[in-house]
């Protein structure tokens, strides 16, 4: 995997149309050895991991975060994601061990694993009083359709979005997404052609397979050879940014009571991060020293 992970935002139609184009292949890799994910919550989570850091390429400020939370009920449990607004993402699944067979077009069951008798909860951390939660729910459990709903009945905007991830025995061959926006301006003129286009291109993760450079995606998809990139630096990363610090003042919040009673029976607390596997030891002369401080 020699190419770096990107995303390119950019305007097609004169403007009428835009386009978020991420190739993910490494962080969905890196997310595949952190949680040791089969290749069905492979597909799964990276999916997921995409979409994060498309939205997340959108946010203003880099105190803005946005968390997908999907429970479809189905065997792969709860997933759940967060992208910061450079598209630094992390995210873990319930069941992070479960295979699947394939399904009836010989694909990964992508849909079967998550199910789909739940919901998406979309939670926008913008820097407002109160963060913007959007639900709906879930359509097929494919991730993609599941988005364009959820931008069709929380945004109302028309939307088409393409997530991929292909898996060899090696891990990831390719992965990225693309989400395709029509402006309010759109024509229907333009909506066929994007159709057509869209029909044509076929599956992102094959395109990216292709080597295809994520500006030859978004001409291929909509079918425009005169692009305007607007922004093509962004690098999206699988990136955790848990501390010590976090996981003691997480202990400090469980109340001096709580803290007592767990050293009773145990000479150390033991904690995991559920995002990046990594565990951090609090030995009781520690957790002694918390309460101490704690006071009455």
């Amino acid at each position: 995997m020699n190419s770096k992970d990107k995303i390119i935002k950019v305007l097609a139609y004169d403007g009428k149309v835009s386009i978020i184009c991420a190739r993910t292949t490494n962080l969905v890799e890196e997310a595949r050895k952190i949680h040791d994910l089969t290749p069905t919550t492979t597909a799964v989570l990276g999916r997921v991991l995409t979409m994060a850091v498309i939205m997340g390429s959108e946010l203003k400020s880099e105190k803005d975060n946005i968390t997908i939370q999907i429970d479809g009920r189905g065997p792969v449990g709860k997933i759940v994601v967060v992208s910061n607004n450079e598209s630094k993402v992390k995210g873990y699944m319930q069941n992070p061990l479960i295979e699947l067979p394939l399904n009836n077009i010989g694909k990964i069951d992508v849909g079967g694993a998550v199910g789909k008798d739940g919901y998406i909860n979309i939670i926008k951390d913008i820097g407002l009083k109160e963060p913007y939660i959007g639900i709906t729910p879930i359509v097929t459990g494919e991730i993609a359709e599941d988005f364009t709903k959820y931008y069709a009945d929380s945004e109302q905007k028309p939307t088409a979005i393409a997530l991929g991830v292909l898996v060899n025995k090696n891990g990831v061959k390719s992965s990225g997404g693309y989400r395709l926006n029509l402006m309010p301006d759109g024509t229907d003129d333009i909506i066929t052609k994007l159709e057509e286009n869209i029909k044509k291109a076929g599956s992102i993760s094959n395109m990216l397979s292709e080597n295809l450079s994520l500006e030859d995606i978004a001409k291929k998809v909509t079918g425009d050879e005169n692009l305007v990139i607007l922004e093509d630096e962004i690098e999206p990363e699988y990136k955790c940014d848990c501390s010590r610090e976090k996981f003691e003042n997480g202990l400090i919040s469980l109340g001096k009571k709580e803290l007592e009673d767990i050293i009773k029976d145990d000479d150390k607390i033991e904690t995991v991060c559920q995002f990046c596997n990594k565990k951090y030891v609090f030995d009781k002369k520690y957790i002694e020293k918390i309460i101490k401080e704690m006071g009455d």
